[in-house]
């Protein structure tokens, strides 16, 4: 399955900013494989901090393989034509970021 604005726009609707993705789940929902293979990474899990910890099935892992969807919405909305380097300053909230890609998406 190819991208196209339609699916890359539904994608980035998915995007919260603070989910990482499973290589599986991006698979299924039709990132470009492309993009998996250069957005995928290990994450491991912070325990100082709830928002730091990484979930699986509501239980705490140490490590998880997969791509945050803050990257995937800054790859989605480069792909649907805004420029990201000029919405500096981004928020520091990583679900606040997604949401001004959202609103820059919706504007242009």
């Amino acid at each position: 399955m190819s991208l196209n604005p339609a699916k890359a726009m539904v994608l980035l609707s998915k995007c919260r900013g603070d989910e990482i993705w499973s290589v599986d789940t991006c698979r299924q929902e039709g990132v470009p494989e492309n993009w998996i293979e250069e957005l995928a990474d290990a994450y491991e899990s912070g325990f100082d901090h709830d928002r730091n910890t990484i979930y699986e099935n509501r239980q705490r892992v140490n490590q998880y393989h997969g791509v945050t969807d803050l990257q995937l919405a800054i790859r989605l909305a480069e792909f649907l034509g805004v420029d990201t380097a000029s919405l500096a300053p981004l928020p520091l909230d990583r679900r606040a970021r997604v949401q001004a890609l959202q609103e820059a998406v919706d504007e242009n």
